[in-house]
């Protein structure tokens, strides 16, 4: 199995090196590369967040910005064959469920998942495990996370290869 089967799906916690290696993936492969960035800069700290990667990611990368229609997005990016690296997907998730009723958001991430099924373009999305930690003391935060831990499940379940990244070391997890 080659690194680079995908689509792949890139899991890890916060700053476990998730997406350096995403962006490494990508990079081995030939020019142009894209980053979808789902972020959306509301304050200072995210706007640094936001400077730290795009930095780190150099000038070989178009940026296109998608907070919310991600799936729409990938069909129009998915006419060139070129790789796409998503980043992230756990704030895509946060955008939906602040931003539309649950089955609109559902009916989001399940295109998503048909775009994957269907893509011809190498395409890399990261997203954070946050189903390791304590129960959150309230119901939006408890909802997010069953949320983001149904919709990896599904993303995963799309993606012909996922890993796991711990403390910066890359764990295949599937195909095995």
């Amino acid at each position: 199995m080659s690194r680079l089967e995908n689509p792949h799906l890139i899991l890890g916690g916060a700053r476990s090196g998730k997406s350096t290696y995403a962006e490494a993936l990508v990079m081995s492969m030939a020019p142009p590369h894209r980053y979808v960035a789902t972020a959306q800069v509301l304050d200072e700290e995210m706007a640094r967040r936001v400077l730290e990667h795009r930095e780190r990611r150099g000038t070989m990368w178009r940026t296109i910005e998608c907070p919310v229609h991600l799936a729409d997005t990938l069909l129009a990016l998915d006419q060139e064959p070129a790789p796409i690296l998503v980043d992230c997907l756990t704030l895509w998730y946060s955008n939906l469920l602040l931003s539309l009723e649950d089955r609109a958001v559902k009916a989001h991430i399940s295109s998503v998942c048909d775009v994957l099924h269907s893509a011809r373009s190498p395409m890399f999305l990261v997203s954070n495990e946050v189903g390791c930690g304590i129960v959150p003391d309230n119901a939006l935060a408890r909802s997010y996370r069953d949320l983001a831990g149904w919709a990896n499940q599904r993303v995963a379940a799309a993606c012909r290869a996922v890993t796991y990244v711990i403390a910066g070391i890359p764990v295949l997890l599937k195909p095995r």
